[in-house]
């Protein structure tokens, strides 16, 4: 179950590059309230697009490889990214030692170890993957409305003593072309507007229902509020959940004047 939340990452991003901007959403009219009460918390993409750039420190812990920790550096507009690995056991070339190196550029991937350049073609596949995955990871509380998104809401639910709002998010097949989707159970905190936490599948790995939970915690930085804490959990055969996995981000700073020249490898 630990290399399913690894590969989420992956089934993730191909959700996400394949759709296109002229595809419409389908979302009815409570999810649309559910999205427009969170934007006016969250301010909405446009006001995280404003900040130009951003840099944090990510602490990938999956509780059984080990951790990834990297120095995460983006440019929201053309989605330019890079980051430096000083540790690497899970993700980025696991078991070699130096220091890692991931850049996307104009989606062109390109990756060093200990200062030399890799060309391995699964290195850069997964450089492609990470690249634009923790960069949607920092912003998906702004994207639950991207095209070709289907919201459904499904009532109220209990979880842990608390009373939530639950919409369903997935995905257009006919937008991705892909005969399962991937889908999220939200749980909108009717006191915050936040998403406290969701459940998802995996078709695309045998997780046909939305079982596995990933919970949130928030933090604003420079007026953007972040899911700066993640935690995921997989039930086991008896569905007593477990935590697999954590993930953190740390020293955000916005508006760094990155160009995308600063991220050629």
């Amino acid at each position: 179950m630990i290399q399913i939340i690894s590969k989420f990452l992956i089934a993730t991003l191909a959700s996400i590059i394949i759709l296109s901007p002229l595809s419409a959403q389908k979302i009815d009219a409570k999810s649309k309230m559910l999205y427009t009460a969170l934007e006016k918390v969250n301010g909405g993409y446009k006001k995280l697009a404003k900040k130009k750039d951003v840099q944090f420190m990510y602490y990938y812990d999956d509780k059984a490889k080990g951790m990834d920790v990297s120095m995460e550096k983006h440019i929201f507009n053309g989605e330019h990214s890079w980051a430096e690995y000083t540790k690497h056991p899970v993700n980025v070339l696991p078991g070699q030692p130096g220091v890692a190196v991931q850049s996307l550029v104009n989606n062109k991937p390109a990756i060093t170890l200990a200062g030399k350049k890799v060309m391995d073609e699964q290195a850069l596949g997964g450089t492609v993957f990470l690249r634009k995955v923790n960069l949607y990871w920092f912003a998906m509380m702004y994207k639950l409305q991207d095209p070709g998104t289907i919201s459904k809401y499904e009532g109220q639910k209990k979880f842990n003593g608390k009373t939530y709002d639950v919409v369903n998010l997935t995905y257009d097949s006919a937008v991705t072309g892909k005969e399962a989707n991937d889908e999220y159970i939200l749980y909108f905190n009717p006191e915050t507007k936040l998403v406290d936490m969701f459940y998802f599948s995996l078709p695309a790995f045998g997780v046909n229902d939305p079982i596995l939970r990933m919970d949130l915690d928030y933090e604003k930085v420079d007026g953007i509020l972040l899911s700066t804490e993640r935690r995921a959990y997989a039930p086991n055969e008896k569905g007593e959940y477990g935590q697999i996995g954590e993930y953190k981000t740390k020293d955000i700073k916005f508006k760094n004047k990155f160009s995308k020249e600063d991220f050629m490898l």
